[in-house]
């Protein structure tokens, strides 16, 4: 992020798929905020109830639990939601790309800005589309 962007972001958040606390770890020797899910939950499956006072001496995972079980650690965790998830979606089932055609890490990168390039002019041409003239 700092290498693209200039910065490290203020909050991270990541599914279940990145806990670790070595990347707690890491987030907080830069300054940022990790929310980082420690596992998933079924979409029917209700909320925890509010865990109250932070546990005494926790483990990284115990920390980040009762992190994400506060409603401020709901509320900022579920704008994943809003943010990333729908972007993954619309690429994987309206443009139908299921996984990379090209080995090797450049081009796999250029594969991925290809497919990125056309996810946005998809969401450009729909916009000015969509737009009164």
């Amino acid at each position: 992020m700092r290498e693209n962007c200039g910065a490290y972001p203020e909050r991270l958040l990541a599914d279940a798929g990145y806990w670790d606390a070595g990347h707690v770890d890491y987030c907080k020797a830069r300054g940022v905020e990790a929310y980082i899910a420690i596992g998933s939950k079924k979409h029917d499956e209700p909320a925890p109830p509010d865990p109250g006072e932070p546990p005494e001496d926790p483990d990284a995972r115990d920390e980040m639990t009762w992190k994400l079980r506060t409603p401020e650690g709901r509320a900022v965790y579920a704008r994943r939601k809003v943010i990333v998830e729908p972007v993954f979606g619309q690429i994987r089932d309206g443009q139908g790309f299921q996984r990379f055609l090209l080995r090797g890490l450049e081009k796999t990168r250029g594969e991925w800005a290809l497919v990125c390039a056309g996810h946005n002019l998809l969401k450009l041409f729909r916009a000015a589309k969509a737009a009164p003239a």
